[in-house]
Formats: structure tokens, sequence, C-alpha cells
């Protein structure tokens, strides 16, 4: 085997084994679909969850490396998703992908826990980035105009 060639398969099997593991969780079916088309290129997305309390229970044993939420999620809201889960000590990263774009919300996944907050009018430009950001250890904010 010529050495350039196994070294590129080596590198191609490294990328696709070190892909970032992705939990997508929104009450909305049809929204979970279209980010999870968006994203699975590029992210290993390793489960769709669609009620507040299957994500509480679900997402510290997925151990994924980035939990992208929303907010409104029926029974329990994402902040109170997200505190639980610090409070259950589970440190995984979090990015609100929410259509609410006021800054009293961001204010708020913030102060629950998040790393990140994308908008979805937004997610085209923002949500690679912003999952690449946290898992790196930074925030990530909307770069739009943000009502006040």
């Amino acid at each position: 085997m010529h050495p350039t060639r196994y070294a590129d398969w080596w590198d191609l099997e490294l990328t696709v084994t070190e892909r970032l593991r992705v939990l997508l969780a929104d009450d909305n079916p049809a929204m979970l679909e279209v980010v999870k088309c968006m994203l699975q290129k590029e992210f290993n997305i390793v489960g769709t969850l669609k009620q507040a309390s299957v994500v509480v229970r679900e997402a510290p044993e997925i151990n994924p490396d980035v939990l992208v939420l929303d907010i409104s999620m029926g029974e329990l809201n994402g902040f109170e998703i997200t505190r639980q889960l610090r409070r259950e000590k589970c440190a995984l990263k979090i990015i609100f992908l929410t259509v609410h774009e006021e800054l009293e919300f961001i204010r708020a996944a913030f102060e629950a826990g998040a790393s990140g907050y994308v908008f979805k009018s937004r997610m085209n430009t923002d949500l690679r980035a912003a999952i690449k950001a946290v898992h790196a250890g930074r925030a990530f904010l909307p770069r739009a105009p943000i009502p006040q």
C-alpha cells in the first residue's frame, strides 16, 4: 500500500470517529428533523428528544458533547431542564436554539447554566459555530441585534 494513501485513509478515519456528539431536544418533530439534517454531515447526532422529562432522564446517560435545546418544551421549559441537569452535576454543554430573541431570555439561559444561545432565525449561520465554540469552552452569543 502506498504510504500517502494509507495516511489519507487514516486521517479520514480519525475525522469520522472524532466528530462531536450532539443531542437535539425540541418538542416540534419537524424542527428536530430540520436541525438534524442540517448538522448530521458535520456532527454525530446521537439522538433527538421531544419531551422535557425524557431530556432530563436521558441526556446524562447519552452524555453528548453538546445538547442543543429549545426553550419551549412543554411540561418543563429549557431553563428548568438546564437547572435540573446542573443540580444533578451533569456537565454537558448546552446551547439554546430558540425563537426567543429578547435579552431577558438570553440572560435567563446563561443564568440557568447554558453555554450558548442561537436564534432559530439564524441557525443556518450560527448553530455550527456555536457547537464548536461551546465545545472548546467558549460562550456563544447571537451576533444579530438583540431587542431590549
